[in-house]
């Protein structure tokens, strides 16, 4: 199994290109099911989870072509052609390893009338029910049945109806679905309290590219009035925000300098209120975002919550930097109930962390030391490798197909601005 070895104290500086957002492009992939001509995503991350998305819409039927290189960094662009869907299940074996595979369901319900999609795995970072999913599909008239571990889901006579959805808590995942079956449900849908999160945005300007008529694009309400058919478009995926705020994370816990290219600072007020509240010095420029560290980084209080507050994708980087702040800081997750199981490897390495129900005390030490640990979901593995570029000694992060599903080029990323990283395969 391979390992990601760190041997830390180095400063981190210089430029790091940021992909295009994972989570934008596991929403944009399924867009591809709603017409019968091609759909192109361009600045397409190469990510495990990409892939696995791209293999289950194989298997539905849709042909995928991926071209783009300049250098030696992958500049991917994959098209997709869905002129006939041979299937319209999408089965265990793929779905388990991937919760956002059940954002299949809208676009396959809307389009052919019918959908059967496993019940969906993924990180295991707490409860995250599909519930709502499902009433917002029912909302437009489909008919919803779960039976052996599957969601198998009937459109009426004539598809879809337009309807109003009021989601009673803010849900990503929901609102994608809701939006990819609105646009070919027939007449006008209403969502109330829907997330807002930039990725709902892309999504949105997908949609409007392959035709679809959406308002309050950005806002807690989207009204989509419904078309009978939807067409081809190229689309541009966003900067990845998360992958942005980690590295931010890096130049904190180094006390370095790095250049976020192409990172959207629109996307990040959250994150970057965060940063420069612990110290860092955040400066927007024209293709980017500058972080810088100069001293010892400032204790904070932190709640993750739906944007625009601070992501829950962001509190485990936060938690490794400000383990070395001069004081205590105080986060609170809200939106996952087990997703602090990065704080006994942190504590591996030195950090003072205690954890009460949802709260987590950080006290900042002085210094981490390298040490083997053990990634245990996406970004909490993110949280170890910034700890270990500051440590001292040599870190061990094992588990790392985790890192491979949402940070691309994550060795050679960091090994250009200064860290001493490398993958080992003898893990």
């Amino acid at each position: 199994m391979d390992r990601i070895v760190i041997r830390g104290g180095k400063r981190l500086e210089g430029r790091v290109p940021i992909s295009g957002a994972k989570n934008a492009a596991l929403t944009l992939l399924p867009c591809a099911l709603l017409t019968d001509q091609p759909l192109t995503l361009t600045n397409l991350p190469r990510l495990a989870d990409v892939d696995g998305f791209a293999h289950l819409m194989n298997e539905l039927g849709v042909s995928t072509t991926v071209a783009g290189q300049r250098g030696g960094s992958m500049v991917r662009a994959m098209t997709l052609n869905a002129d006939h869907i041979s299937s319209t299940t999408a089965p265990y074996e793929i779905v388990r390893k991937m919760r956002a595979s059940i954002l299949v369901l809208g676009p396959l319900l809307a389009r052919e009338g019918e959908a059967t999609v496993s019940l969906p795995g993924g990180c295991a970072i707490g409860n995250r029910p599909i519930d709502l999913h499902l009433k917002a599909l029912e909302a437009l008239g489909a008919e919803i049945e779960l039976a052996a571990g599957y969601v198998r889901a009937r459109a009426p006579d004539g598809g879809l109806k337009g309807g109003h959805i009021v989601f009673p808590i803010v849900s990503v995942g929901a609102t994608e679905n809701a939006l990819m079956a609105a646009a070919l449900a027939t007449g006008e849908t209403v969502i109330d309290n829907a997330a807002r999160e930039p990725e709902i945005s892309d999504l949105c300007r997908c949609l409007v590219a392959m035709g679809s008529e959406i308002e309050g694009i950005g806002t807690e309400r989207l009204i989509v009035q419904g078309k009978a058919s939807l067409h081809g478009a190229e689309h541009r995926v966003m900067p990845d925000r998360i992958e942005a705020g980690s590295y931010a994370c890096a130049a904190g816990i180094t006390g370095g300098d790095l250049f976020l290219e192409g990172a959207c600072a629109e996307d990040m007020a959250a994150i970057i209120a965060g940063l420069t509240e612990a110290g860092l010095v955040v400066t927007e420029e024209a293709d980017g975002i500058r972080v810088s560290a100069d001293g010892r980084l400032c204790p904070l209080t932190l709640s993750t919550a739906p944007f625009p507050a601070f992501p829950t994708d962001m509190q485990a980087q936060f938690m490794a930097m400000l383990a070395l702040a001069q004081g205590t800081s105080v986060l609170t997750e809200t939106i996952f109930e087990n997703r602090y199981m990065h704080v006994p490897e942190l504590t591996r390495m030195g950090a003072d962390i205690q954890v009460h129900g949802r709260t987590a005390i950080v006290k900042g030490v002085e210094k981490l030391n390298g040490a083997p640990v053990m990634a245990t979901d996406l970004r909490a593995s993110m949280s170890l490798v910034l700890a270990g570029l500051a440590a001292e000694g040599e870190t061990q992060v094992l588990r790392v197909y985790h890192l491979d599903r949402g940070y691309e080029r994550l060795e050679e990323k960091l090994s250009a601005v200064g860290a001493d990283i490398e993958r080992d395969g003898g893990g």
